[in-house]
């Protein structure tokens, strides 16, 4: 079966759409690639995004450009991806494990309210409720609920990010 495209008129763009679950009231710009994945209410997919088969994106998420949700990913409510953020779904790729199909996918679920900075790279974890990821982050653990997390590997700079506008200790 060939992948639909779409091309909306008056624009030059091409979106490649297949088999997705796609909420009231999203928009998805050109230059993505979406397949066999479910995408949520008043959302807002960004040019140059892909995501893969089985990932699920909840309502009021904002997924900036160029980056890449892949199967295994979930992505609650009110969550904010920045530009450029890769999921991986394994945490010791290797080809032999590819070829002799041993692989096996890890989750990762970032839950309501969460934001990721732009250029993270965020590997198997479960990302707390109005956590905040800072931008180039590397994440190889669960990060709790409210904190704030920078550098690679990611680490704690703050416990409780419910005061906006507050500097990170």
């Amino acid at each position: 079966m060939r992948p639909s495209l779409k091309k909306e008129q008056g624009n030059q763009g091409m979106k490649i759409i297949r088999d997705c679950k796609i909420g009231k009231g999203t928009k998805i710009y050109d230059f993505t690639n979406l397949y066999e994945c479910e995408i949520g209410e008043n959302c807002m997919i960004g040019p140059f995004v892909e995501v893969q088969q089985g990932a699920k994106i909840g309502n009021n998420v904002r997924v900036e450009s160029h980056s890449f949700i892949c199967s295994g990913v979930t992505l609650q409510d009110d969550v904010f991806i920045g530009h450029g953020v890769v999921f991986t779904n394994d945490k010791r790729p290797t080809v032999k494990a590819a070829i002799e199909k041993t692989w096996k996918m890890e989750p990762t679920l970032v839950k309501k309210g969460a934001s990721i900075g732009s250029n993270a790279t965020i590997l198997p974890v479960t990302i707390g409720e109005n956590a905040f990821v800072g931008a180039g982050s590397v994440v190889t653990k669960d990060v709790p609920a409210n904190a704030v997390v920078a550098g690679n590997p990611a680490g704690l700079c703050h416990k409780d990010n419910k005061e906006k506008g507050k500097k990170a200790t």
